[in-house]
């Protein structure tokens, strides 16, 4: 098995992941760029984090500027140069050459160099150095061949020496480095750009060449500010997205119970679309409170509005997000989207998501950035953010604001999207009602019904629809449309109340009819009864008058007969 070159770490945020492991140990590396780019800094980070995480020391050798500008300027970067000076972890020698003082002859080398430089490295044990910068050491040659040989020597000497070496070079007219020679004997060779396009400056890195060792070969964006330097390889990420079943709330419970299951997978992307004023970034704001009581961090990004007015607004809708931005758990950033370039922008953007590490990220509105560069532009950066977003399981939700009512947007973001949700203002009967529309949300079945979006002092509520004559009925409209159903209710109910009533009336009066008839009957039976009983005691009257009769006249009858047979 062939293993690979030995690498030195620079501790530079995102470029050891660049070039997998940093810069290779023992060999040079040129830095080259114009008056400005950044090479001293990127040189003076490396030896830096050198002895300070990775017990090397290093020399710095400037034949340009003094030893205390030197400490001074990486100072506002937090960088105690001066300290590790003090602990002999670093060494500082300035080399001052005058080019009218160097005569040029056929034996000249640089063995004088050599000398002050193996002290210097001897002096702390250093294992790294930067020579900043080369130009100024070759200046006073005009020999080609006396001018590659003896960087070549210095090259070879830096490597005979094992010292991992990073040599600064001011660009030249078509070619990386004044002199044109120094990106041929150079391990690697890395370019630093700095452009201004439309007034707007940006910071690149390319590596143009690394022997040895595969490495990223795009432009990547690099920042130099208060955290040092840093470079985010955002052009290299692919699908590797990382995929969860857990379901998070969107903070609207009528908008989770929207789809089934409730709330959108955590780790999606969530676009919200709208014209102005129908409620995106309040909805936005509503899904960071969301996470945020759930114990996660959520970063807000704003290209509009600044943290104070948000915080202000949010409160007309009974949400508090001062107490999350107390505590830590949210943070705001607001910037303006012609502040920086597109590629600074995202490369602030992923910096910040990589310190804070947050759970879920708003950034509203992404429209703001179509005003600023080229639609293809905005929508490289976009997916370069999704992408990362989603890599790194982070729940994102972009706001957009469309200048007319339609399903689509100008940076063309939509099909990126897990779920897309648009907010609309309709007019009817002389007023603006907000509607909802939930137009996608992959792997989730979801409700297609047209909402009623109302925001008030109690937080923001999905109206259940309304279908009148003419569809789906908002504000006013649908307002007079459920009192006349109220109304028109109301009087179904009294009728058949009435009809009930009535009925029961009947009921009643035909019940008493009854029961008259009833006693009636029941009379006309008692009186037949009567007139039953009374025949038969007048019969039985006779029998026995017959009787009495027939004994009173001495007669005695047969049996069964009477004195008429």
């Amino acid at each position: 098995m062939i293993e690979g070159i030995l690498k030195s770490l620079t501790g530079i945020d995102g470029f050891d992941e660049l070039t997998l492991g940093g810069l290779p140990t023992g060999r040079p590396t040129l830095v080259c760029g114009s008056a400005g780019c950044g090479k001293t800094l990127f040189a003076s980070t490396f030896l830096f984090n050198g002895a300070r995480l990775y017990d090397e020391p290093g020399v710095f050798v400037t034949f340009e500027e003094r030893p205390v500008d030197i400490v001074a300027n990486v100072e506002s970067l937090g960088f105690d140069l001066q300290g590790l000076i003090d602990q002999s972890k670093i060494v500082i020698e300035h080399i001052a050459i005058d080019p009218s003082e160097v005569a040029e002859i056929g034996d000249y080398d640089l063995e004088a160099l050599f000398l002050r430089l193996e002290f210097a490295v001897d002096q702390i044990g250093a294992k790294r150095i930067v020579l900043d910068t080369i130009e100024s050491l070759f200046s006073a040659f005009s020999n080609p061949a006396i001018l590659r040989a003896e960087i070549r020597r210095l090259f070879d000497w830096l490597k005979e020496k094992g010292l991992t070496a990073v040599i600064t070079g001011e660009r030249g007219d078509g070619t990386l480095t004044r002199q044109g020679l120094e990106e041929y004997v150079s391990d690697c060779v890395i370019l630093l750009d700095h452009r201004v396009e439309n007034q707007i400056s940006t910071r690149r890195l390319r590596i143009v060449k690394y022997r040895g060792t595969a490495h990223g070969t795009n432009e990547y964006p690099f920042l130099i500010d208060e955290d040092g330097f840093s470079v985010l390889p955002v052009s290299s990420l692919g699908l590797g997205h990382k995929v969860f079943d857990e379901r998070i709330s969107t903070g609207v419970p009528d908008l989770d119970a929207m789809l089934t299951g409730g709330g959108f997978y955590r780790g999606s992307s969530i676009l919200l679309t709208g014209v102005a004023g129908s409620g995106k970034s309040s909805l936005a704001c509503m899904m960071a409170d969301a996470a945020c009581k759930r114990g996660e961090r959520a970063l807000y990004l704003s290209f509009e509005e600044s943290e104070a007015q948000t915080v202000r607004n949010m409160k007309s809708i009974g949400t508090d997000l001062a107490k999350w931005l107390k505590n830590g758990q949210m943070r705001y950033i607001a910037t303006r989207p012609t502040f920086y370039s597109l590629e600074m922008h995202l490369a602030i953007m992923l910096r910040e998501i990589s310190k804070f590490k947050p759970q879920l990220v708003v950034l509203d509105p992404i429209s703001a950035f179509t005003g600023a560069a080229e639609i293809s532009e905005v929508q490289a950066m976009l997916l370069r953010i999704v992408d990362y977003l989603k890599s790194n399981g982070i729940t994102a939700v972009f706001t957009h604001l469309a200048h007319v009512q339609q399903a689509e947007t100008d940076a063309g973001l939509s099909s990126l999207m897990d779920g897309w949700i648009l907010l609309l203002n309709r007019e009817a009967n002389g007023e603006f009602n907000r509607e909802l529309y939930l137009l996608k949300a992959r792997g989730i079945a979801h409700s297609n019904q047209v909402r009623e979006f109302v925001m008030s002092s109690g937080g923001i509520h999905l109206l259940e629809p309304y279908l009148g004559e003419g569809g789906a009925l908002t504000g006013s409209a649908r307002r007079n449309e459920e009192s006349r159903a109220r109304r028109a209710e109301a009087g179904r109910r009294s009728e058949v109340a009435r009809l009930q009533d009535q009925v029961t009336q009947r009921r009643r009066r035909a019940l008493a009819q009854i029961e008259a008839l009833n006693a009636d009957i029941e009379a006309d039976e008692s009186e037949l009864r009567r007139l039953i009983d009374a025949e038969e005691i007048y019969l039985q009257q006779s029998r026995d008058d017959a009787t009495a009769m027939a004994r009173g006249r001495g007669m005695d009858l047969p049996a069964g007969k009477t004195d008429q047979d």
